[in-house]
């Protein structure tokens, strides 16, 4: 399988790239070390798996998967991070990505991470797996006491978590790179399927639920 690499610190980056050849199931093909680089190499190759850091000059790791899902590029992401934190976690998997991988646990957990990525299946590093079950929990809590979020597409459930960053419509255009018209059609949809009248109260049911979309 092709695998990209893209981190901004050269050592690292072939630390990684030799623990992927040395595989017999994996291949490094395409290196990179800034964001912009990164997702032309995404655009021209379309690799199996890209292993991405989060934090890099031009366009961070999120940003990249967030473009790349928006071309619908196929490839499978692995973030790689230095942060422990929950926000950033939650933000991963909001886009869709199947492998979140601390760099303190990166050279014993990489291959265990692609092989399980692979498969179409999430890989998240032990330490925050915690906050994966944490995650799980306030999501089916608020599907059960609101079913109707079950009708919302997934671009849908994606505008309805960027409402609950308490971003504008315009600005959600933006991200999303649709027009400001699409969005607001997103917005008239959610709110006829969970039931609200007026964005006022998509938005207050938006930021009180942020932790469980």
């Amino acid at each position: 399988m092709k695998i990209l690499v893209a981190d901004d610190h050269p050592i690292f980056r072939k630390g990684l790239v030799e623990i992927i050849n040395a595989s017999e199931k994996f291949r490094c093909e395409m290196e990179a070390g800034d964001g912009k680089t990164a997702l032309q190499l995404l655009r021209d190759t379309a690799p199996d798996i890209a292993v991405l850091d989060i934090s890099m000059p031009e366009m961070n790791g999120l940003e990249i998967v967030q473009q790349a899902s928006s071309e619908e590029i196929s490839t499978l992401f692995v973030i790689l991070t230095m942060y422990k934190e929950e926000e950033y976690f939650n933000e991963a998997m909001d886009l869709g990505v199947h492998g979140y991988l601390l760099k303190d646990n990166a050279v014993t957990d990489l291959l265990n991470c692609l092989q399980t990525v692979a498969k179409g299946q999430y890989y998240v590093s032990p330490f925050l797996s915690d906050y994966l079950v944490r995650r799980s929990q306030q999501q089916l809590s608020l599907n059960s006491k609101v079913p109707s979020l079950s009708q919302l597409t997934a671009t849908e459930r994606q505008v309805l978590r960027l409402i609950a960053d308490n971003k504008t419509s315009r600005e959600i255009a933006d991200e999303m790179h649709v027009s400001h018209r699409t969005v607001q059609n997103h917005r008239n949809n959610i709110c006829q399927k969970l039931g609200f009248k007026g964005h006022n109260k998509l938005l207050f049911f938006a930021l009180q639920n942020k932790d469980s979309l």
